[in-house]
Parts: C-alpha cells; structure tokens; sequence
C-alpha cells in the first residue's frame, strides 16, 4: 500500500514537472517582454512581470496570454503605463494580439513591430512621430487603431499589401498631406475613422471600398464628393472644404471606375442593389443607349474614311503608272500627294462627326468630368509599372526675384547666414516679422536645368514633412535664377558648436549629444524608410545639421541631390562637401547610396564622440582622418577614455559611452552591405538611452559605472 502511494506521489510530481516545464515561456520571447517592462518604467500595476528573468506564460504575467510556450497577446489597457515600447518588439514572433491602449506611453512607435499581429491597438497615449513604414509588412493585420495621439508628416503610402485590413483609425492625430493612394489596395476595409487631422487633397481613392463606416470630419479635404461613397450607412464629413452637391457624373463614353460596375446586364449570379442604386442604374442604362447610338454613328464614319482611302490609294497607283509611262514634263499638272487626301478627308469626317456628336449629347448639356484625384508622391500609371510618372502638385509658395531681393537687401552681404557647395543662404525679412531663409542656387555648382526638372524637384522637396527635417516652404524659377525659401532656424550648425573656438564655452553636454544622433537617424530613416522612393542625403555632414535655442536638430539640404544629374557615378564631389564625410565607395567609384549616408552619419556621431572634424591637418599625419585613427580604438575602453571631446570635463556614462562608439563602429564599415539601415541605427540609440535612463534610477552602489551630473545636464538621460 505504501508503495502504491509512493508511486502515486512520484506520478504527481513528474506530472507537475512536466506542466511546468511545457509552460516555460520561448526565450526569446520572454526576453522581449522583459525590455518591454523596462522601457515602460517597470510599472507596480503590471503585476508578475520582470525586467530581468520570469517566466511570462508560467507565470501568469498581468495581460499576457499565451498558447503553450508563445506568447500571443499583450492586453495591458488604461493601466496608466509610462514610458515607450521597448526595441525587442519584432521577436514576437507568434504574438496577434497588442493592446497597449488608454496609457501615457510616449515617444516614437518602434519601427520594428511584431510582424504577424492581427490586432494593433495604441489608442489613446501620448505617442508621436510617425506611422513606421513596416507596418506595410504586416500582411495579416485586421485592426489598426492609433488614434488620439501625436503623430504627424503623411500617412504614409505603406497599405498596398494590407487587404486582410477592415478596421483603420487614425483620428485625433496631427497627420497631414493627402490620401495615400495604397489605401485603394484595402478592399476588406468597412471602418475608416480619419477626423480630427491635418489631411487634405480628395476623397476619390476611397471610392471602391466596401466602407459601412467613413468618418472623414474636420480635416482640409476639397473637391466633389464622390458618388459611390453616399451609400455609406455611416458618412460623417463635416469641417471640410468639399464643393456643394454631390460629385458631377463622368463626361459621356467615359467606362465606370475599376472595382464599383455600374452596368447590370449580363451580370451572373445574386445582385443587391444598395440605396439610390436604381438611379443610377436607370441613368447609366440612358447612358448606355446613347453610347450605342453614337457608337454606330463612329463606326459608319471610320468605315467612310477606309473606304476612301482605299479609293485614294488606288488611284494614286493608277496614275503613277500613266505618270510613268507620259513623262514628267514642265506642263504635267501635278498631283495631290496622299497624306494630303487622307488630312482632307480626315479634317471633313471628323467635323461631320462632331456635328453629330453635338447634337446628341445636346440634352446633357455639357457634362463635366469627375475632379481628378490629387497624386500623393511620384505615382507610376498603367499596369506593369510602365514607368510613365505623373507629376505631382507643389504645395511650395512661389515667390518672385523682386519679392526676395526686397527681403534680402538685393542679396546683401550683411544678410548672407551661410555658405556651401551648391550656394550661398540668405536671412529674409518679410513683412508682419516673418523671417525666412533664401538658398540662391550657383549655376555654377548646379548646371541650369530645364525649367520642368527644376520644378519636379522642388515638388518632391515641398512634400518632406519631419520634425527634424529643415521645411521647404517656397521658391523662385525667374529669369534664369533658381531659388529655394526655407523655414528659418534661428541658431547655430553642429559643426559651428563642435569646432569654432568662441563656441567652447557653450559646449554640449553628453545626453544633448546623443539626443542630436538619435533625432538626426530619425530625420535619415524617414529619408531612406518612409519616402517613396526613398530619398539618399549625399551631403550629410554637421555643416548641415542646425541647432535652434534649445539645441534640437534640423537636417538640411534635403532633397538638394535631385538638383544635379541623375547619375550617381556622375555625382560631383562638391555633393558631399568633403571627403571627410564620404564613404569608401563613393571615394573610389562615385556611387552613392543610402548605406553611404549611414557612413557618413557615422562620422558624425565621431564628431559628437571627440569634438574632433573628419579631416584635421594641423594635427599628426596618422590623427589627420578622423575615421581612420578612431575606429581601431572604439571597442578599447581605455583607448575610448582618451579619445572623448575634453570639452565635456569627463561627465559622461561610461557604459553610454561604450555603446555610442558600438552604434558608430556599425555605420563605419568599409563595406556597404555591413552597415545597418537606420531604422536599427536609431533603434540602438533609443536603445542606449532607455538603459541609461533605468540604470540612472538605481542606487549608486547598483549602477555599474562612474557617473558624474554636472550642476547644467539633467540627472535622468532619458527625453
């Protein structure tokens, strides 16, 4: 009997061991949600989680749900979380569910997010930015609700690839320009909620939807309202600009737009016809009619016209021959060439045809066509990707010469704010103490272009929206001259911060320096992840990086490369200002690419590292490269030591420190398909600074580094 009880005691605590064992979490799960926990704060009401080991699934962690060993939900709403969202977040590999919603979470939404989610629920924090572009990746999503928070720039043209997509809110934000045109990719979406925006441009492309529910209020959105969307059960578009009465019918002959058919003939299978569809069917029925009437009439026309050519053509061939047997002599007649035959009777038929034409579309009385649908970005037309571009409208101010002369004083010296390869910048006073800044363009370093190429140009500047991204707000193209107006900063460039002597006492203390790296990889991954296409720097140097009063970057220049010629092995040296900042490609074959920005951002993170300038030849000839004599030195901790800017007086945390030359290291590689994009690049820094936000929380004794707070930085390194 004892036996027995034994074994059933053994069976039991096997069982047991077993249980716990299937229910220990995937590591690397587990891990994610530990960074998760620590970017958050390690909030008290997350009851169970760990920032440093736990098992989630076994556990029971607040809000998470797993199947077996995988994690599959995160459902932690209005529990007050602070904080961001953590850089492990892709490792989620089986997680479908993600609702951090009704919290103050802040800062910028990941790049990289769990790529299988179903459901993605931000609602209701504190975030801003912008929508990451790799959302476009993830093909299963079924809700996406990001409203009440933030973000700003464009939504982003990242849907083509989300059919599966049938909720979509992105109301409450600050998101501006127009409708991307990816959104026509969404035929599961019945819920769109955009109010409350900055939006404008049309509704046209959200025309074939299946829409229930369209909540489009208090935006800039202009033009007709299109036809098919007042069917919408639920349609809400007040606080618009849109013109009165519905949209106009298309103009005759013209066929239904793709995904809505209005014909109901020959149609197999159920039909359902939504409110006011009996109308419109009985209309396009009328229209149909008159399409076949006049059809015949073409159709007896163009017959005519092959009849007469005919005609024409053997009777040029008649008498050719008689041509060639009578002569050609001085008093032959000549003869009315074909082309000529066949213009007459072209000129006569088409103006019998529109005689005609005119008569019947009398009783419509000048149909107007449908307003053209706003193009957001460079739009490629026709199928298979035909290559043929649209040109997209410029949102830029145009300005006259003789307006920016008055504003500058005639180009005055005492007005000129900077210089570099491409031209000279002026500060423009306007009136009502609106300050602007004036790049005239050297046609020297830009060949004149074409009025068109220069204006293409311009528009896609115009369409660059970042916070740290210097705005093109308007330009000149008069009498030869090619101006560009900016936004205006009212400060000083890195460069002048990092290395001009009357500026050492204002030097930047070390969390203002990696706030300048992270918000500057920020202003490049939307260059390179967001843009479509993407858009490559070429000139990315501290030259161009402006500091305002409160020391926040702005990246200029952006944009300017599509100024010179197209081909990058023809780009000018000029572009990249100096070679300090280049990479080893374009050095030795001229070929620019986004992975040459990396490298050249990468320097400057070594400007911020050392107060030093990429090429020194005051100094000994192996310290005149900066690239060269730092990087054998950026995994020695104690050569690292010595190379930091004595101008921070040695208050910086060293383990900070250790990871700023990591993220450089990457970015410097000699081989381009070794740097990484800068989505990691700024993921790293984001990254470096949460550590060193929850170290700084700890106790002194727990820290792990020396740390010295000057009395003028901030004691938590976190922003």
């Amino acid at each position: 009997m004892s036996f027995i009880s034994l074994t059933t005691t053994t069976a039991l605590m096997l069982f047991l061991l077993a249980n716990q064992s299937l229910a220990t979490t995937n590591p690397s799960d587990a891990q994610s949600l530990q960074v998760m926990y620590s970017a958050m704060g390690s909030p008290r009401l997350l009851r169970g989680w760990n920032s440093s080991g736990g098992d989630p699934c076994g556990e029971l962690w607040k809000g998470i749900t797993c199947d077996g060993a995988a994690v599959v939900a995160i459902q932690v709403s209005g529990l007050g979380i602070n904080g961001t969202m953590g850089y492990l977040l892709s490792n989620l590999l089986s997680l479908r569910t993600m609702d951090l919603s009704n919290n103050n979470i802040h800062d910028s939404i990941p790049y990289q997010l769990p790529p299988n989610l179903t459901t993605l629920n931000l609602a209701g924090n504190n975030i801003s930015g912008s929508l990451p572009y790799s959302i476009s990746n993830m093909v299963s999503l079924n809700y996406l609700n990001v409203s009440r928070n933030s973000l700003v720039q464009s939504v982003g043209d990242m849907f083509r690839n989300l059919q599966g997509l049938s909720t979509l809110d992105l109301s409450f934000n600050n998101f501006s320009s127009d409708l991307p045109s990816s959104f026509s990719s969404l035929s599961n979406l019945s819920t769109l909620h955009l109010q409350n925006n900055e939006l404008t441009g049309s509704l046209n492309v959200l025309a074939a939807l299946p829409l229930t529910d369209l909540n489009v209020a208090n935006n800039h959105f202009s033009g007709w309202i299109p036809r098919e969307l007042s069917s919408i059960p639920i349609f809400k578009y007040d606080g618009n600009s849109f013109d009165n009465g519905p949209a106009p019918p298309p103009p005759p002959y013209t066929p239904p737009p793709p995904g809505r058919s209005h014909n109901t003939h020959n149609r197999s299978g159920p039909h359902t016809d939504s409110p006011g569809s009996q109308g419109r069917d009985s209309n396009s029925d009328h229209q149909d009619n008159k399409g076949v009437a006049t059809g015949h009439v073409v159709g007896i026309v163009l017959g005519s016209i092959l009849l007469v050519l005919c005609a024409m053509l053997v009777l040029v061939f008649c008498l050719r021959r008689s041509k060639g047997k009578h002569g050609t002599g001085h008093n032959a007649r000549p003869l009315m060439t074909l082309p000529v035959v066949v213009d007459k009777v072209a000129v006569a038929s088409t103006e019998m045809q529109d005689q005609r034409v005119k008569s019947a579309v009398t009783a419509t009385a000048e149909l107007k066509p449908p307003p053209i649908e706003t193009l957001v970005g460079d739009k490629v037309l026709g199928s298979n990707d035909s290559g043929r571009r649209a040109r997209t409208p410029i949102s830029a101010t145009s300005y006259t010469v003789a307006l920016l002369q008055t504003a500058t004083n005639s180009f005055s010296q005492d007005y000129l704010i900077g210089e570099g390869s491409l031209g000279r910048v002026y500060r423009a006073e306007f009136p009502g103490d609106k300050v602007l800044a004036v790049k005239k363009i050297d046609s020297a370093a830009v060949p004149l272009q074409e009025e068109d190429d220069f204006m293409e140009a311009v528009s896609n500047m115009s369409r660059l929206r970042h916070p740290n991204i210097v705005s093109l707000v308007g330009y000149c193209a008069e009498y030869g001259q090619r101006l560009l107006v900016y936004e205006y900063i009212d400060g000083r460039t890195l460069h002048e911060v990092l290395h001009v002597a009357e500026e050492s006492s204002k030097a930047l203390a070390w969390n203002a320096r990696v706030r300048v790296a992270l918000a500057t990889a920020r202003a490049l991954e939307y260059l390179h992840e967001v843009c479509l296409p993407p858009v490559v720097h070429r000139n990315f140097k501290s030259a161009n990086i402006l500091l305002d009063e409160d020391f926040n970057p702005h990246l200029s220049d952006c944009g300017m490369a599509a100024l010179t010629r197209n081909t990058e092995r023809e780009v000018s040296p000029q572009m990249i200002g100096s070679f300090g900042y280049s990479a080893p490609e374009f050095a030795m074959s001229g070929v620019y690419t986004v992975k040459s920005d990396v490298y050249s951002f990468g320097v400057v993170m070594l400007e911020l590292l050392t107060g030093r300038k990429p090429l020194d030849s005051s100094r000994n000839r192996s310290e005149q490269s900066l690239v060269r004599w730092a990087t054998p030195q950026l995994h020695d901790i104690d050569a690292l030591a010595k190379m930091v800017d004595p101008a921070l007086n040695g208050l910086y945390p060293v383990k900070s420190l250790s990871r700023f030359a990591d993220v450089i290291a990457l970015c410097v590689q000699p081989e381009p398909e070794f740097r990484p994009p800068m989505s990691e690049v700024v993921q790293a820094l984001v990254r470096l600074m949460q550590r060193a936000s929850t170290v700084r929380r700890r106790t002194s004794e727990d820290s792990g580094f020396s740390y010295r707070t000057p009395e003028n930085e901030p004691a938590d390194l976190s922003f």
